[in-house]
C-alpha cells in the first residue's frame, strides 16, 4: 500500500464543522505508513482520540489531544458514553427503591451514594436525629472500610499505569478482605443497597465482629508494604512530582475536593467540617500536603488509609457496646423491610414473620405490602446534603412532591467537576502526563455520567 493511502476524510467533524485535511484510522499494523505520510507532511501537530476503550481513562472516558509531537497543546474530556439514566429512573421509583439505582453510580465506592442519598432523604423526613446509633456506627463502619477499598483501586491502577504492576497486584489482594467482609453483611461485593432510609437493612451477622478483626489486623500488617514500594521510588517520583499541578486558586476555580484539593494544603474534609453520621465523635486528623502535585495527592490517599483504619477500630469498640440494639427506626411506617426476620439459614423470612403476616394480621399483611409496593409518602421540600467520599464532596439534591417517589434527584459526583481540570492540568505537558493527571484525579465514569 502507498502511504497516500493512509489518510482518509473526516468522518468525524460535525456538521458544518471545518473538516481536518487529514484523518488517520489505524487499523492494527499501519502504523508505519501513518507515521510515513505525516513525515513526509512535515507537520507535527496531530490529533489523537484517547479512549474512549483505552486501559487508562478508568472507565468509558473519552480524551481529544491537541499535540505537537510528545507536547499536549490542548485537551478535551469527551463524557457521555456510560450515561445509564440513574437520575431520571429514581424518577419512578419508591424512596426505598432508589437506593437500588444511587449504589450503582461510583461503583468503585457505592455506600457512599448510598449514604448521602438516605441522610438527603432522612432530612426530608425530619428523622435525623431518630437514627439508631447502631445504625449510623455501621453507616460509618462500611463507608470507611469503602473508603480504604476505594483509594488501593486508585493506587492499585494508577501505579500499574505507570509501569508499577506490584502495587495494583497487591492493592487488589487488600480489597479482596474488605470486599469479602462487606459480602458477608451485605450480601454482595458491590452495589449494596445496603444503607436505607432510616438505618442500614441488617445487622452485623453472626461471627461479623471476629470477621471484622481479622480485616483489621491484616491490612495492618500489610498496608505498610505500599509505602514501601513507592514512597522513596526514584522512578516513581519522577513520575508523579511535579505533573499534574494545581494549586489552591485552580482547585477553587474548577470546584476540586477532595485528595486533589488537601495536597494543596487546605484541610477541607466534609467529616471534620460538616459533620454528618456521628464522625464528630471519631479521633482522626484530616490528612494535608502542600505539593499541588499528582505526588501530594499518591500520598494522601496512602496516609487517608490509615486514618480510615483508625476510624474502623473505633467503630469495632463501639458496635461491641450496643449489640442488640436496633439498626432501623422504630417508626413502622418508614421501616423496610417491614419488621423483617430471616430464617436459621439467613436466608428469607422466618418461618415466625411469614406466620404473623399471612396467618395471623390481616393489618400487618396490608401494611407489608403497602409499604414495599407503593412506599412512604416525603413530606413537601428539597434539600442538599454532602458527604465526603472518597474523591472529594459527593453531594445529593432531591425534591419531593409530597408524594412516595422522588419529583427530582440529582447528584452532585466530584469526578464529574474533577473532569472538567484536566486541561488545567495537562496542556503543556506530556502526553504520557496525561494518564497520570487522569489517575490523580480519580474518576469513576459510572459516577460522572449516571
Amino acid at each position: 500500500m502507498s502511504t497516500t493511502h493512509a489518510a482518509t476524510e473526516d468522518i468525524f467533524a460535525s456538521p458544518g464543522e471545518v473538516k481536518a485535511d487529514r484523518v488517520y484510522l489505524a487499523q492494527g499494523g499501519d502504523w508505519a505508513e501513518i507515521a510515513g505520510e505525516q513525515a513526509e507532511r512535515g507537520d507535527e501537530t496531530i490529533v489523537v482520540n484517547m479512549g474512549p476503550q483505552h486501559p487508562s481513562t478508568h472507565g468509558v472516558l473519552r480524551l481529544i489531544l491537541e499535540m505537537d509531537g510528545e507536547t499536549v497543546t490542548s485537551i478535551r474530556p469527551g463524557i457521555g458514553f456510560l450515561h445509564t439514566g440513574i437520575e431520571k429512573n429514581m424518577e419512578y421509583r419508591t424512596w426505598t427503591q432508589g437506593v437500588t439505582f444511587c449504589t450503582r453510580m461510583d461503583y468503585v465506592a457505592p455506600l457512599f451514594n448510598e449514604a448521602a442519598y438516605c441522610l438527603a432523604v432522612e432530612k426530608l423526613l425530619g428523622i435525623t436525629d431518630d437514627i439508631p446509633e447502631r445504625a449510623s456506627i455501621i453507616r460509618v463502619l462500611v463507608m470507611e472500610l469503602n473508603r480504604i477499598a476505594s483509594h488501593l483501586i486508585a493506587i492499585g491502577t494508577g501505579g500499574m499505569e505507570i509501569g508499577a504492576l506490584t502495587v495494583m497486584t497487591i492493592g487488589f489482594r487488600e480489597r479482596e478482605m474488605i470486599l469479602d467482609f462487606l459480602e458477608a453483611l451485605t450480601g454482595l461485593r458491590m452495589n449494596h443497597a445496603f444503607i436505607r432510609p432510616g438505618g442500614v437493612a441488617n445487622d452485623l451477622p453472626e461471627g461479623g465482629l471476629e470477621h471484622l478483626r481479622t480485616v483489621i489486623a491484616w491490612l495492618k500488617k500489610h498496608l505498610p508494604e505500599y509505602a514501601g514500594f513507592c514512597d522513596a521510588n526514584p522512578i516513581f517520583k519522577m513520575r508523579l512530582q511535579k505533573v499534574a499541578t494545581m494549586d489552591l486558586t485552580a482547585c477553587m476555580m474548577m470546584g476540586v475536593t477532595g485528595p486533589p484539593l488537601r495536597a494543596t494544603g487546605f484541610d477541607w474534609d466534609l467529616r471534620k467540617k460538616q459533620p454528618y453520621c456521628g464522625y464528630e465523635t471519631y479521633d482522626f486528623e484530616t490528612v494535608t500536603r502542600d505539593s499541588n502535585d499528582a505526588y501530594g495527592r499518591f500520598l494522601i490517599r496512602e496516609d487517608e488509609m490509615w486514618q480510615s483504619l483508625r476510624i474502623v477500630e473505633q467503630c469495632l469498640e463501639r458496635l461491641e457496646r450496643t449489640q442488640g440494639q436496633p439498626v432501623m427506626v422504630a417508626d413502622a411506617k418508614i421501616a423496610w423491610p417491614a419488621q423483617l426476620s430471616l430464617g436459621a439459614d439467613g436466608q428469607g423470612n422466618s418461618n415466625e414473620h411469614i406466620k404473623h403476616i399471612m396467618g395471623e394480621s390481616m393489618e400487618a399483611l396490608i401494611h407489608h405490602f403497602k409499604l414495599v409496593t407503593e412506599g412512604f409518602k416525603v413530606p413537601v421540600g428539597q434539600v442538599y446534603q454532602a458527604i465526603e467520599s472518597p474523591k472529594g464532596e459527593l453531594g445529593v439534591h432531591l425534591v419531593s412532591d409530597g408524594g412516595t417517589r422522588p419529583y427530582r434527584a440529582h447528584f452532585r459526583d466530584p469526578g464529574f467537576n474533577h473532569l472538567q481540570s484536566v486541561p488545567l492540568m495537562c496542556e503543556g505537558g506530556m502526553m504520557s502526563d496525561v494518564v497520570v493527571a487522569v489517575a490523580s484525579l480519580d474518576p469513576v465514569l459510572g459516577g460522572v455520567d449516571r
